[in-house]
């Protein structure tokens, strides 16, 4: 993986990302197991997703089982599994699985895809 650009901001002091950079695209790849079917799960998913401006995709994988793959930076695609960990009104989440990789590029939008 390529160097990090790292900049401070003038309010706060803090390091963050030149997002503009294109090393920092990230990808996650998470499954969330319990109540994830009939709850608006999949549209709360892609709803996070759009208010992060990431792209990629979430399906149902079965009764109890959602996957979704997301690419942006990396404080975004954290923020968006705490979101997913919580869930929507009504959801449950017994586990989530997430594995990190670099991301590719390869989405141009956020979808819902078909259930497998």
């Amino acid at each position: 993986m390529g160097k990090t650009d790292l900049t401070r901001s003038k309010s706060t002091g803090r390091s963050i990302v030149n997002q503009a950079d294109p090393n920092n695209l990230m990808r996650l790849h998470m499954q969330v197991t319990g109540r994830v079917q009939g709850v608006g799960f999949r549209a709360f998913v892609r709803e996070a997703a759009k208010e992060a401006d990431l792209t990629g995709w979430v399906r149902n994988l079965g009764y109890d089982q959602l996957e979704t793959t997301a690419e942006g930076p990396r404080d975004k695609l954290e923020w968006f599994s705490e979101q997913l960990k919580a869930g929507p009104p009504g959801g449950r989440v017994d586990q989530a699985r997430i594995d990190w990789e670099t991301g590719t590029g390869e989405f141009n939008s956020f979808v819902v895809r078909s259930s497998r």
